[in-house]
């Protein structure tokens, strides 16, 4: 249940009604108004849900209020307007969407990015914080170290006041722009120019249609090259077929998928008409995938599920496609068609662990004091990138969003190669911009990760996302130092085992495997250690990497179908995925996790199989216990008891704080 709380002063009765009745509408539960901090806390004490906070003095659409109330941002999300500071009202200075300061225009140093809009959103996860910051300011109590907020801690209206203070306690707050809406903060009641701010501002609302807005505003306001002119430029239209066809986002993401699935199916038939038909398939589906997350946020139908859906949805689409496309290759004759889909599929899984943790990384540095950050090259480099995202539209600007090679770029891709040469040609293509990807990122992310000095990992459960099972935490030990040198030895020892199960002696004996298991294992000494380093974000992405080479090799020693290594990689990767997936979204770990053994326990499994000469049966059995694992965990965690886990995802509880689509 949500509670809105209004903030009166003298003179502002009559907008404080309109406000009330504008949360109603936006589908607040309660609504009261209230004019001292003191009765905020005692009412935030006793609440069970959210917390809507606004002044009496903000005039907007009442979407503006509906979009901050259901913000899929956690845990505060606040109104952050455009402009230059105004005396006496609240600066920010955002970071990666993050307020990261607030308090008068000089205390910030010339470096404000916006003004605090004068209301914000807190989840219950920090309504004891919002108790504290409103009694400790109805008592003129300041936080200890908030110099920062001085000025409109003092004398600011109480909405500042409250913001301020709850900044200064380090509240992780995200900030929530308007755009196509219109909010604006009138002058107090007291101001001669209160009556024609007021009027300017009603009049500058009654002037947008917002439900326009709201579809416009449906569509991310950043995306990527292909998706921003290829699919945007139309899909809110079939965005709003959708909504009054009463159709939810995860039908949507289920459409989505179908198409997906018969794509695939017509990339593994072959034949020119079938390839172009798969072609466009595959082009409609990413567009129903564009148009899910933009029937969500127009009709703000957000849920933990429908975000975790969609992101394993995508993957298990993106990976289906190269089944197809691997297994057509391999019909029509090409040798290693199943080679090339493995590979795209774990490449692509690594890029993604990769993806994550830097930006968890990235998200933690935001969050710390600029004095903790590094200087040289990596800095120089991180401001050169801003500068590039902050030149909107321009030529170098889409470059840097096209390097890395996004979803919409690769399933571009595959649809032209396929349509116009065929299946081997798309693998290749794809592979090779993934490679190319990867190397670009891996490069400036080393460079700038090493200038921000900051640690991520060990911020969180270590050993869950690591993926350790329980041969590692009983080997592991707490002095073991360089968790990172230790997991990509593991990665050099795998591609070692496989380069000599593919281009070895041809009676390259299976005890191998063991040696090489031997090689793996070691980097489960570091389990325990503190994965505080500038570069121990990379530790899960090496360890993804090391498991899936070693699985490759065991299969290719063994004999396995290549389909089948692909079906036991592909289910590796739903696990994987399933992790990153609950971090992104915050939320707790899998409920059978410790049942999945841990990435050393299934390389032992693995390896066992290929000595005793039945590495098929044993591959084909793990990966079928995986995936029945993997399907319980979702049944356990999101249809029967949503509100249990084994482990939390994060000490914080806050990690990788990027808001959701």
């Amino acid at each position: 249940m949500t509670l809105a709380v209004v903030l009166t002063t003298d003179g502002s009765a009559d907008l404080a009604d309109r406000l009330a009745g504008q949360c109603r509408h936006a589908g607040v539960d309660e609504v009261r108004l209230v004019s001292d901090l003191a009765t905020l806390a005692d009412l935030a004490e006793s609440a069970t849900g959210p917390v809507l906070v606004t002044g009496a003095d903000l005039v907007a659409h009442t979407a503006v209020l509906r979009h901050l109330a259901t913000s899929p941002a956690e845990p505060t999300v606040a109104l952050v307007l455009a402009g230059p500071p105004v005396p006496g009202r609240t600066a920010v200075r955002e970071d990666r969407g993050q307020v990261v300061a607030a308090g008068a225009p000089a205390a910030l140093g010339g470096e404000a990015t916006g003004v605090f809009g004068g209301a914000l959103r807190v989840d219950p996860a920090n309504l004891p914080v919002l108790v504290a910051a409103a009694r400790a300011i109805a008592a003129e109590v300041v936080p200890v170290g908030a110099a920062a907020v001085h000025g409109v801690v003092d004398d600011g209206p109480a909405v500042d006041r409250l913001f301020a203070n709850l900044v200064a306690r380090d509240v992780v707050t995200f900030a929530h722009r308007v755009r196509l809406l219109v909010a604006h903060r009138i002058a107090a009641a007291d101001d001669p120019a209160a009556a024609d701010d007021r009027a300017a501002a009603e009049a500058a609302v009654a002037a947008v249609d917002p439900d326009r807005a709201e579809l416009r505003l449906s569509v991310k306001e950043r995306d990527d090259f292909f998706t921003t002119f290829f699919v945007s430029t139309w899909s809110p239209y079939v965005t709003k077929a959708a909504a009054r066809l009463r159709l939810s986002p995860t039908t949507v993401t289920m459409i989505s998928v179908a198409f997906a699935v018969a794509a695939a199916l017509l990339f593994g038939v072959g034949g020119r008409p079938a390839l172009v038909a798969g072609a466009v398939l595959l082009y409609l589906g990413f567009v129903l995938d564009c148009v899910d997350g933009q029937l969500a946020r127009y009709t703000r139908s957000f849920s933990a599920w429908g975000g975790w859906l969609d992101t394993m949805a995508d993957r298990a689409k993106e990976f289906i496609v190269y089944a197809g496309l691997g297994y057509g290759a391999t019909q029509a004759g090409f040798r290693y068609g199943w080679a090339l889909a493995i590979a795209a599929m774990a490449v692509q899984t690594v890029r993604h662990m990769s993806d994550t943790w830097y930006g968890a990384m990235h998200d933690e540095a935001a969050r710390r004091p600029p004095a903790t950050s590094g200087g040289g090259f990596g800095a120089r480099l991180s401001a050169a990138s801003n500068r590039v995202q902050g030149d909107v539209g321009s030529v170098s600007y889409w470059l840097k969003r096209t390097v890395v090679f996004p979803i919409g770029e690769r399933w571009a891709l595959i649809a032209l190669a396929a349509a116009l040469f065929d299946q081997r040609v798309a693998l290749l293509a794809v592979l090779t911009g993934m490679v190319l990807a990867l190397g670009y990122t891996a490069a400036l992310r080393l460079l700038r990760a090493r200038s921000m000095r900051v640690g991520v990992l060990n911020t969180v459960d270590t050993s869950l996302h690591r993926d350790d099972g329980p041969l590692a935490r009983a080997w592991a030990t707490p002095r073991w130092p360089g968790p990172l040198g230790l997991a990509v030895s593991a990665v050099l020892v795998s591609a070692v085992l496989l380069g000599l199960a593919l281009f070895g002696p041809e009676s390259l004996p299976r005890w191998t495997a063991l040696v090489g298991l031997g090689g793996l294992l070691l980097a489960a000494a570091g389990t325990r250690a503190v994965h505080g380093g500038a570069l121990d974000w990379l530790v899960p992405a090496a360890l993804r990497a090391a498991e899936y080479l070693f699985a490759i090799a065991v299969g290719v020693l063994g004999g396995v179908p290549d389909w089948l290594v692909f079906g036991y990689v592909f289910v590796l990767t739903l696990h994987h995925y399933d992790l990153t997936a609950r971090l992104e979204k915050r939320k707790l770990a899998p409920p059978l996790h410790d049942a999945t053994l841990g990435w050393e326990g299934r390389s032992a499994l693995l390896a066992l199989s290929v000595i005793t000469g039945i590495a098929a049966i044993g591959m084909a059995t793990l990966g079928i216990y995986l995936l029945v694992v993997f399907v319980g965990s979702v049944a356990l965690a999101w249809a029967i008891r949503p509100a249990r886990a084994v482990r939390a995802v994060g000490s914080t509880g806050v990690v990788g704080g990027r808001p959701p689509g």
